[in-house]
């Protein structure tokens, strides 16, 4: 069940291509490269063959646990199943042969794509324009509030606070003190939504925005959003919604019309992109109209007949990326929304509800819900009563990995004591929830009688337990071939 590093398949001699003759003479080599760039040997590169290279991979991908393979319930981070007919659309060669930097009159498909998203998202949010330049989440948190701080400078009243509940995910506040600013944070009730009598306490006309997720990372919605946003509109501040968990939304409930003003997209979440490990993203955000001036640029517009990438924006912030966004992704989302139409999405939506409500109803005997009542797309779990039985959280998101599911988000969010935090998304059958369940039923029953079975799992995977605090603490990045072993 393991796999050699691709260096030590390597043997001396062996290739798996051809290049052409190099055709640029050395002399001109020399002169365009300086000679301290130059190397003055070969890199230390594996020579393996080619079925060498597809094997060692095809095994590597057999080894590794992806949402196309299971379950993947990570709450907040909606790993759904993703339709293979976007990756085709995204893989078509008008698309993937593109370069950003092509005149804008042999790329105006791609323009108009991303055009027509826009409006899309903008409709689906209820806001009035999109901005598409983001790749990834946090980076639409950050350009969000970097949006918020140019508005209220233009309007002669610099803040300087940003408020964020307590359920918040570790991307807001991070986002908010690179942007500048203070954060404070605004305690939920027991029933796990926004606590009115804290906000009004941190309220003031310092603050310039309220970072919202709503759902929020409990899985609940926030019953009195309305009268949130009102009173933060009557400071003058902004309402900021955190898309993470749109998709318990989609085709039901508008973020405009409950008063956000500007809203990010996860279109990796939400709209067809597998992503995990760093990427692929792409966080759109939109805004209202009086938000509109400050949007990034260069943007998309239709100039005498042609769409043109525009930069005359006065008020704009400027630029956040070196281009447009991440335009494949793009591609998918704009391919599933196509697809899916209103309807589908709105079915999205529900099935996501009922997946996840259903699955806490068969959960509940077995761990208490932290939040005991109905939920959105994803809800929360606690732990903490396996404590008496030396076993935690950690232990059974392990030992999940034994019985073929990759283990819920734990440990988040931070308010509940031993969280397991499950989303099954709207894209997985009864059967594949029965079969979770009953894997935390035996895998329970196993704390109770050999709970050292929990502490050292998982036992069947290719790695043992693995220490992540140590590892991320003393990262080893860098493979050094044992000089004992002969070369090849």
């Amino acid at each position: 069940m393991t796999e050699p590093l691709i260096y030590e398949l390597s043997k001396p001699g062996r290739r798996g291509y051809t290049l052409p003759r190099l055709d640029v003479p050395e002399l001109e080599v020399q002169q365009v490269i300086p000679a301290p760039l130059l190397r003055s040997k070969p890199p230390a590169l594996p020579e393996v063959s080619e079925n060498e290279v597809v094997r060692h991979f095809v095994r590597l991908s057999s080894l590794n646990y992806h949402v196309d393979r299971g379950f993947y319930p990570l709450g907040s981070c909606t790993m759904k199943y993703n339709p293979k007919i976007n990756e085709d659309l995204a893989k078509l060669p008008g698309f993937t042969h593109l370069h950003p930097l092509q005149p804008e009159e042999t790329v105006q498909g791609a323009l108009a794509l991303m055009h027509a998203l826009q409006q899309f998202l903008a409709e689906i949010a209820g806001v009035d324009a999109v901005t598409l330049q983001p790749v990834a989440g946090a980076h639409a948190e950050l350009t969000g509030i970097l949006l918020a701080r140019k508005y209220h400078e233009d309007q002669g009243r610099p803040r300087s606070v940003v408020l964020v509940p307590d359920s918040a995910h570790g991307t807001n506040p991070a986002s908010v003190t690179l942007a500048g600013y203070e954060v404070r944070v605004v305690r939920s009730t027991d029933r796990g939504t926004i606590d009115l009598t804290d906000l009004e306490r941190n309220l003031s006309e310092d603050v310039a925005v309220f970072m919202v997720t709503n759902p929020n990372t409990l899985g609940l919605f926030e019953e009195e959003i309305v009268v949130v946003a009102r009173r933060i509109h009557e400071v003058g501040a902004l309402m900021y919604m955190d898309g993470a968990n749109l998709n318990a939304l989609l085709g039901k409930a508008r973020p405009g019309d409950m008063g956000f003003d500007i809203v990010h997209f996860n279109l990796h979440k939400t709209f067809s992109t597998p992503h995990g490990g760093g990427g692929p993203g792409a966080g759109a955000i939109g805004v209202t109209a009086a938000l509109e001036p400050y949007l990034p640029v260069p943007r998309i517009e239709e100039v005498e007949g042609s769409w043109r990438l525009t930069y005359d924006h006065p008020k704009s912030i400027g630029k956040i990326h070196g281009f447009y966004g991440n335009f494949l992704v793009m591609v998918r989302a704009y391919a599933y929304i196509r697809m899916m139409g209103p309807e589908g999405l709105e079915r999205v939506a529900e099935d996501a509800v009922l997946n996840a409500n259903y699955l806490m109803e068969r959960l509940k005997s077995l761990l208490p819900v932290a939040y005991p009542r109905r939920c959105m797309h994803e809800f929360v779990l606690t732990g903490k009563l396996l404590k008496k039985l030396g076993v935690r959280t950690l232990d059974i998101a392990k030992r999940l990995l034994d019985y073929g599911f990759h283990a819920p988000t734990i440990y988040f969010p931070l308010i509940v004591p031993e969280a397991l935090m499950i989303e099954p998304t709207e894209t997985e059958t009864k059967e594949t929830l029965d079969a979770f369940v009953a894997a935390l039923q035996r895998i329970l029953k196993e704390a109770e009688e050999n709970p050292e079975l929990l502490r050292t799992a998982p036992h069947t995977t290719p790695v043992r337990r693995l220490d992540e605090a140590w590892a991320a603490r003393h990262p080893n990045l860098r493979y050094t071939r044992d000089p004992s072993q002969p070369q090849g």
